[in-house]
């Protein structure tokens, strides 16, 4: 689960990380208002949207040319005079009421978001300060080491992608011990590689630490502030923060979980969790109903080894009832760009002859408008099997994975 910046530095505040101080607006007249009240001057208008970038991006229209406008954000194009930014500086009350005005209710664009954007809603009026240093500092969970990772570069407010590839060793990682949290030694370490002295080392300690708290504390799965910066005052800020929760851990977190805003997730993969399937949409034509994680993924690698492209991740589990099997149905053919449905169920759990059943009331109870294929295996496979061939209904049956892989990107492509 994503959150929105100004939610990500609440969180941050409330866990002893500096942060500049910031209100939200969603309105015009909310922002100007905001300016007043945190003392004019240099002043930050943020778009707040579930994507980087947001300096680059293209703040647009519903009848704005969308592929052009991601052109802009990539910088494949220049920037058109007066074209909207999702980040602007503004010294004026009247330009926090214009900036607002550009972003509030508009698409934002960015390379993250892809030619579809993301709608604006809200915006974050945050103070600006004189920058002497941008710097990178992010954790993320490292599977290999099995640990919390905390990674610290001195090429802040780039993205740590290209420095990965292009300079990684102006990466500097530290494991964190989940039980410990982030040591002294670790604390001063980071420090020392940032080029931090003085009074700034002892902030900068400081919010290391408690940063690497609140990642421990609130289950997160990833966290970012780039740029995280040094003042010309020597003190150690969040410019900007990204924070990621594990959805998994979300009912230990009851004040984490509202913080989820629908207007930024995808519907498909919202309807699919409140019943309590596992959904990840893609950018295929194939849609898949399995049963397993392990076994979705390798539908998934079989289907493009044959020459096709899933259209998701749908994952029933292995104790699906006969209403999850149905609603899943729904979610996948609610998808215009479905072009055939692949079945792929090892029965343990959930018996084959029960899914099998549940096959057919989706086919009676559905408009299956596209060819459906079937590959049953495990418990009851048998009684399953002549279910469905004993249905009279138009459902294409496979003897194996392989065997199901090729015919769904058969009857995909309309060879079937």
């Amino acid at each position: 689960m994503k959150v929105h910046e100004y939610q990500a530095k609440d969180l941050l505040k409330a866990a002893g990380v500096a942060v500049p101080a910031g209100i939200v607006a969603t309105t015009p007249e909310e922002a100007g208002a905001a300016f007043d009240e945190l003392g004019g001057g240099l002043i930050v208008v943020k778009a707040q949207v579930h994507a980087g970038g947001r300096g680059k991006g293209v703040a647009i229209d519903a009848n704005a040319d969308r592929d052009e406008a991601l052109e802009i954000a990539s910088g494949k194009k220049p920037r058109p005079e007066g074209m909207a930014k999702g980040v602007q500086l503004v010294q004026s009350r009247k330009a926090a009421v214009d900036a607002a005005a550009s972003l509030l209710g508009k698409t934002l664009v960015t390379y993250q978001t892809g030619a579809e954007g993301s709608p604006i809603n809200k915006v974050l009026v945050t103070v600006g300060h004189n920058i002497a240093r941008e710097l990178y500092l992010g954790l993320a969970v490292d599977r290999g080491e099995q640990s919390p990772v905390l990674m610290v570069s001195t090429e802040g407010g780039v993205e740590i992608e290209t420095v990965a590839h292009e300079t990684p060793e102006k990466i500097h990682r530290e494991t964190v011990d989940v039980g410990l949290g982030l040591a002294g030694f670790q604390a001063r370490k980071v420090c020392h590689v940032l080029g931090l002295k003085g009074e700034t080392a002892k902030k900068g300690e400081i919010f290391f630490k408690n940063f690497v708290k609140l990642f421990i504390d609130l289950d997160a799965s990833l966290a970012e502030i780039n740029p995280l910066i040094v003042t010309e005052d020597g003190d150690v800020l969040a410019l900007d923060c990204k924070l990621n929760f594990d959805d998994n851990a979300l009912f230990r977190h009851k004040d984490i979980a509202p913080l989820l805003d629908p207007a930024e997730e995808d519907p498909a993969e919202l309807r699919a969790g409140k019943s309590g399937l596992s959904y990840v949409s893609l950018d295929g034509n194939i849609a898949c109903l399995v049963n397993g994680a392990g076994l979705a993924m390798s539908t998934m690698d079989l289907i493009k080894f044959h020459g096709g492209e899933p259209a998701n991740f749908l994952d029933v589990g292995g104790g699906a009832s006969k209403d999850q099997v149905l609603e899943g149905f729904r979610i996948l053919l609610a998808s215009p760009t479905v072009k055939a449905v692949l079945v792929n169920i090892f029965g343990g759990i959930m018996k084959c002859d029960i899914i099998a059943s549940a096959i057919l009331a989706a086919y009676d109870e559905i408009d299956f408008r596209v060819p459906l294929v079937v590959r049953l295996e495990g418990t009851n496979v048998e009684a399953g099997k002549k279910l469905i061939e004993e249905s009279g209904r138009k459902i294409i049956t496979a003897t194996g994975l392989t065997d199901a892989a090729q015919k769904v990107v058969a009857a995909a492509k309309g060879a079937v």
